[in-house]
């Protein structure tokens, strides 16, 4: 499914993969990511940093390449895709091309070597659910997925990928630091502006695959504990009891 969407080597020219839709019936995929990167997509069995936003100043996008950049690339192997939506189909956010081409512009700038190693993917979006099968083998195919936010308000994609039992470097704020318990279920970065430590925490993970593929189990089990579905369940189990509400349920409840 990568190789068919341009994101990974492959045969572009195969059929086109197969995907179940939500109400069960099959699709193909027809649309590829427009992809901006030197040379071709990333190679087959090369470790991948992923971070899946929209093109928005507080996700920094752009931080996320330059830390990779700089202190990621110049000390061992991986490559990264950030991906985000084809702004031509997303009509209300009219500042993501801006920010977009911010993106294109600081990756010009970037050495040769680096740009090699960095994938800016507009993903198809004119299809929700296709997108949404890309966006799912992209975080299940990554070694670490990022979400180097500013700020944030939830975070829905960090908690897609522990879904996914992938290990996560991501920033300590807002609705990530509820999510992640650092050092337990991923790594959380105390400041979003310190890349040398950002660049640190993703090379540690790609070079002790065995502490990644730990913090990726325990980050599937936070994850099946931490889904509203489950709170709400526990609090239609708790009503039909007739049971008094507990202070400790409602603590856990999630941010809006």
């Amino acid at each position: 499914m990568l190789a068919f969407a341009g994101l990974i080597e492959g045969d572009p020219s195969v059929a086109p993969p197969v995907f179940q839709r939500r109400d069960g019936s099959t699709a193909r995929l027809e649309r590829r990511a427009d992809v901006i990167q030197l040379g071709p997509p990333v190679p087959k069995g090369e470790p991948l940093v992923v971070q899946v936003s929209r093109w928005d100043r507080l996700k920094d996008m752009t931080g996320v390449m330059v830390g990779f950049a700089d202190h990621v690339a110049t000390t061992g192997p991986g490559h990264l895709i950030l991906a985000g939506p084809n702004v031509s189909g997303v009509s209300d956010d009219p500042e993501g091309a801006r920010d977009l081409e911010n993106c294109i512009r600081t990756w010009r700038g970037l050495p040769h070597s680096a740009r090699q190693r960095i994938h800016l993917a507009c993903l198809p979006v004119a299809d929700v659910e296709e997108n949404a099968v890309i966006v799912n083998a992209l975080q299940r195919h990554a070694n670490v997925v990022v979400q180097k936010s500013l700020a944030e308000g939830f975070g829905l994609t960090v908690l897609e990928a522990m879904w996914k039992g992938r290990p996560v470097v991501a920033s300590g704020v807002g609705g990530i630091r509820d999510q992640v318990v650092d050092g337990e279920s991923g790594l959380l970065l105390p400041d979003p502006a310190d890349l040398p430590e950002f660049g640190r925490l993703v090379r540690q993970l790609l070079d002790h695959p065995a502490q990644a593929s730990a913090l990726g189990v325990s980050a599937a089990e936070r994850a099946r504990q931490f889904l509203p579905d489950l709170h709400l369940i526990k609090w239609a189990t708790l009503l039909s009891e007739g049971a008094p509400m507990a202070p400790a349920l409602t603590a856990s409840v999630p941010p809006d």
